[in-house]
């Protein structure tokens, strides 16, 4: 059974990557067809409700305690591939968040990274290995210092490895976001990598997403670049992150912008300023990425506000099946 004492409350299901071992490679947290089938099996079909229904439901505050939605974040093509042949199959109608600096031919490299890092070395530690190598710096000082966020790291993201949060760790706070895509381009260079093709392959083009529109899904924001701390942005920054995704989305739908109303936080990643911004363009459903209650945050129930409803990640729903 799906349901327990700590996620008996409307939440999302968050889903990233999908394999087929054909086009779209086995990858650290994927899942196949299968997996996906049995995952909402587990969870009970009549437990998930369309995305329009969810939405109406919350709105009118009337969505019960057993009640979810299916999320996926980030317009990765095997998403398209893999998972949407699912819902159709079972007629489930879901949100797909998308980040629109790749429909100017500009993403973010973050899904080139995951893809070498996936695609050229034996195994996740072995990257890190040849990372920290690369890096050439003694990262043991801030790795001690940084133990307590660590663990807190942890516990809020359990699907995460300690050496994933390490990495984390290193590619956003320790390194700027210039230095850390100059050293994995050093890598990409020693291991003679070239992104430039993988663009169609991995990411969502203009026709996927009116697709997914004309088929009843959801289309909803995930800011223009996909920044992986958001939040240290400043105002103007997240603005133009929000509005531009909004404005672009709008464009390729040909919807009124009034229309796009749901958003998730990229790598769950906000603050106050980002919730005010989201309020003022008329968003009226947003989701973070983790099923707790953040304090730090000013929290005092799990879904906080409209605009931080929980979510389960798919891999804590796996682990609990195997």
């Amino acid at each position: 059974m799906y349901f327990n004492k700590n996620n008996n409350f409307f939440h999302g299901i968050m889903f990233h990557h999908f394999h087929d071992n054909s086009i779209h490679k086995n990858s650290q947290g994927s899942l196949n067809k299968d997996d996906f089938y049995k995952i909402i099996n587990f969870i009970g079909k009549k437990n998930i409700l369309d995305a329009n229904l969810f939405f109406e439901k919350f709105k009118h505050n009337k969505l019960k305690e057993n009640e979810v939605c299916i999320t996926f974040d980030d317009a990765i093509k095997c998403q398209i591939d893999i998972a949407l042949p699912v819902l159709e199959d079972l007629k489930i109608k879901s949100f797909f968040f998308v980040y629109t600096s790749i429909f100017e031919g500009k993403p973010d490299n973050l899904e080139f990274f995951r893809y070498f890092r996936t695609n050229y070395f034996n195994s996740i530690e072995e990257f890190y290995e040849n990372f920290y190598k690369i890096l050439d710096k003694d990262l043991k000082t801030f790795f001690k210092k940084n133990q307590k966020k660590i663990k807190s790291i942890k516990t809020k993201f359990p699907f995460y490895s300690v050496e994933d949060i390490k990495f984390r760790l290193i590619r956003d706070t320790f390194l700027t976001k210039k230095k850390y895509e100059e050293t994995m381009f050093l890598m990409f260079k020693e291991k003679r990598f070239n992104q430039k093709n993988l663009l169609k392959k991995l990411f969502f083009q203009k026709e996927d997403l009116n697709e997914l529109n004309n088929l009843g899904h959801i289309i909803g924001l995930h800011s223009h670049n996909h920044p992986t701390m958001l939040e240290n942005l400043n105002y103007e920054d997240q603005k133009n992150e929000y509005e531009k995704c909004m404005n672009i989305i709008s464009e390729i739908l040909n919807k009124p912008k009034h229309e796009i109303k749901y958003m998730s936080h990229p790598c769950g990643s906000y603050n106050k300023d980002t919730l005010q911004i989201l309020d003022d363009l008329g968003l009226e459903l947003g989701f973070k990425q983790i099923m707790e209650i953040e304090v730090e945050r000013g929290m005092n129930k799990v879904n906080n506000s409209h605009l931080e409803i929980a979510r389960q990640d798919h891999s804590e729903i796996l682990k609990r099946m195997n």
